[in-house]
């Protein structure tokens, strides 16, 4: 099976590398169509798929994959929030989310003037390219649980619903 993974993101390419070692895995920088710093679940789920249509758009023979990250808020304090996106070759759309983390005020108050939690984090560790290593998930959990692994938990969430219901409709088929 062929699969495009709608990021040029090594953290997000290896999560689905990972998921599906016996598929064919290409990247492709898809548009989200949503906010740089999305700020809700909705709107990092709706960039999520957004991703994954972009890509089965540039090649419809393949199954596409969407991971956005964003922030949401709880209560006036912002977490971290994760969706992922998979759409099949019968353009069936299956979405998951994965962990959530409470920031740092220190975090949180950028976000709110606009600034991308990449470049604050970027600032924040004091080293470049957070995003694409161990994300912010990973310096606040004291490098227990990485970008990579927070992806990981969300793409293998989506393969396994579209493994149930390609074989449900198998078995409601024979």
């Amino acid at each position: 099976m062929k699969i495009i993974i709608g990021s040029m993101n090594k953290t997000k390419i290896e999560a689905v590398k990972e998921v599906f070692p016996t598929d064919q895995v290409l990247s492709y920088s898809a548009e989200s169509s949503v906010s740089a710093q999305p700020f809700s679940d909705e709107e990092t789920r709706t960039g999520a798929i957004n991703r994954a249509k972009d890509c089965i758009a540039m090649n419809p023979d393949a199954v596409g994959i969407g991971l956005e990250g964003g922030v949401m808020d709880v209560d006036g304090q912002l977490f971290l929030c994760n969706w992922g996106a998979m759409i099949d070759l019968k353009q069936h759309v299956h979405t998951a989310s994965g962990a959530r983390i409470l920031l740092p005020k220190e975090i949180s108050e950028p976000l709110r003037d606009g600034i991308e939690l990449g470049d604050v984090m970027d600032s924040y560790a004091k080293k470049q390219g957070v995003r694409h290593n161990e994300g912010a998930i990973g310096i606040f959990t004291n490098s227990l649980v990485s970008r990579k692994d927070m992806f990981l938990h969300v793409v293998t969430l989506l393969r396994g619903q579209w493994e149930y219901w390609h074989d449900s409709n198998l078995k409601s088929s024979e």
